[in-house]
């Protein structure tokens, strides 16, 4: 599960590739680390036209994961003797958000399948954790991925939602964000020795973004599958921002 990524890239570069005719991001720096509930650049649809902007990395989690959370809390403080509004528990579970979809056909990501609701994510390289490389004693490597040694931009195939009203953290309280997430798949050769279990959906050419941003779903949902192996090299060294 892809956890963090890097933009090195430019607006100019990413409007080219995704024809986004807006731009709201202002004066968008090189990003070296974007971490789960980030700000981050994506390119969605909008009746106005495709629109490059900023939106909070973690779409909202499934219905029955926040009752499971909340019903904990409940149960604590009923051990405790106190008094249990679990309507109100329920409307201020913390969601730090899930960035990962790897089941488009789940009745949860069902309502957000249509065109309106589809974005994809710029991105120079992305990081998987490494437990192989985890020197004794030490933290635990991240081993970084990218289309080759210059790290060209790339798109992962992401969901976006607007205006939703959740408490991300608990000292924020009760807020409305956009908020996006992107597609997995299983992994490919040089990812699987990794992460055995899933690598994001990589477009890397105008076509794929216009497919995913504009066809219906059957055929839009056609890329959820792993990036060729002479499409993708792991880094070595770690990439820096130039």
């Amino acid at each position: 599960m892809c956890n963090l990524h890097r933009m090195l890239s430019n607006q100019e570069a990413i409007r080219s590739i995704t024809r986004a005719m807006i731009d709201s991001t202002g004066n968008m720096e090189p990003i070296t680390e974007i971490w789960p509930d980030y700000m981050a650049p994506i390119v969605r649809n909008t009746p106005a036209g495709r629109e490059l902007t900023n939106v909070r990395w973690g779409l909202p989690s499934s219905s029955q994961a926040i009752y499971q959370a909340a019903a904990k809390r409940a149960d604590g403080l009923r051990k405790k003797s106190k008094e249990v509004d679990i309507q109100q528990l329920l409307k201020m579970e913390p969601d730090g958000g899930t960035t990962n979809v790897r089941n488009v056909e789940s009745k949860h990501w069902k309502r957000w399948q249509s065109v309106e609701f589809r974005c994809v994510v710029p991105v120079t390289s992305f990081a998987e954790p490494d437990p192989a490389n985890k020197p004794e004693g030490g933290r635990t490597p991240n081993a970084w991925f990218a289309a080759d040694p210059s790290c060209p931009l790339m798109f992962f195939a992401g969901i976006w939602v607007p205006q939703w009203e959740s408490v991300r953290k608990v000292k924020e309280g009760l807020t409305v964000n956009g908020l996006y997430g992107f597609l997995t798949t299983e992994p490919n050769g040089i990812v699987q020795p990794v992460h055995q279990k899933a690598m994001p959906v990589i477009l890397t050419t105008s076509d794929e973004v216009k497919t995913w941003l504009t066809a219906p779903w059957e055929e839009a949902r056609k890329p959820q599958r792993p990036l060729r192996d002479d499409q993708l090299i792991l880094l070595q060294p770690e990439p820096v921002a130039a």
